[in-house]
């Protein structure tokens, strides 16, 4: 893939993470439901949302700086969890589905540099 476009995806993922973890950081009270569903709550929430900024930027910068595997797929589980919660908390399927970059370019990005043909050979060698 040309090296633009994984630029491209390294700064978009950098966005999410960045400004997610902005938001978490000052406390967004809007997502105080996401976090009660599943059973966080009060001024615990705020806490966890400041420990969840923190991991956020060390995300955003990793991405920036270094993308390792780790990194990349943990991003993806995250995005697709911070997702999938607005429906289960009780907004429409459209806010799923509006954030599907948030989690389909740290996954696009993860198979770009660790392509599965690669990861194959490299678990048949390593038998």
């Amino acid at each position: 893939m040309n090296k633009l476009a994984i630029w491209v995806l390294r700064a978009g993922i950098f966005g999410t993470f960045a400004g997610h973890g902005t938001l978490a950081l000052m406390g967004n009270e809007k997502w105080l439901p996401y976090l009660e569903l599943v059973g966080i709550s009060g001024s615990i929430a705020f806490k966890v949302m400041f420990i969840i900024g923190i991991i956020d930027w060390v995300v955003a910068l990793s991405v920036i700086l270094r993308p390792s595997k780790y990194i990349l797929m943990y991003a993806f589980i995250w995005a697709l969890c911070t997702a999938l919660v607005r429906p289960l908390s009780g907004e429409p399927w459209l806010a799923f589905v509006e954030r599907g970059a948030n989690w389909a370019a740290p996954l696009a990005l993860y198979f770009t540099l660790y392509p599965i043909k690669e990861r194959l050979v490299n678990i048949v060698n390593n038998r």
